[in-house]
């Protein structure tokens, strides 16, 4: 079964087993996070629209690459819900594990979206597919009716 978050003008699915937690403590710089069982977790932080989603993307990876030091990085370009976005593709190690993480950036009237997920690889497996589609529903409702 699937959960709702509807607060800080977003609105996104994701599953009930989950855990979520909601920041709001910086006006225009609201974040949730949602936990999976097994530890994988999946973040949306909101800028104000005009903010380069570009630059955002970019200063989430070099904090990554502060934090691992083998960090393999790839550019992606994709579009989800009528959203184009921009980003890179992770994998690193952590704590002797091998982890997958995805960075996501993009823009509409209301907002900059930057989406952040990561799993150990064993894991992401099973819940890249959860991933995919919590930034989907999270996109459509951001979406402008075409």
């Amino acid at each position: 079964m699937t959960a709702v978050f509807d607060k800080f003008g977003i609105r996104f699915q994701y599953p009930e087993n989950w855990t979520l937690e909601a920041d709001n403590t910086a006006p225009g710089r609201q974040s949730v996070s949602v936990y999976s069982p097994g530890g994988a977790f999946w973040t949306v932080m909101l800028h104000p629209p005009d903010t380069d989603a570009s630059e955002l993307a970019s200063t989430a990876l070099v904090a990554m690459q502060n934090e691992y030091d083998e960090l393999d990085s790839e550019p992606v370009q994709e579009e989800i819900s009528r959203m184009g976005l921009i980003g890179f593709d992770l994998n690193f190690y952590c704590l002797d594990l091998t982890n997958t993480a995805w960075i996501r950036a993009g823009s509409n009237y209301s907002a900059t979206f930057l989406v952040i997920c990561q799993a150990e690889d064993r894991e992401f497996e099973e819940v890249s597919g959860v991933f995919q589609a919590m930034t989907a529903s999270l996109l459509a409702a951001a979406a402008p009716a075409p």
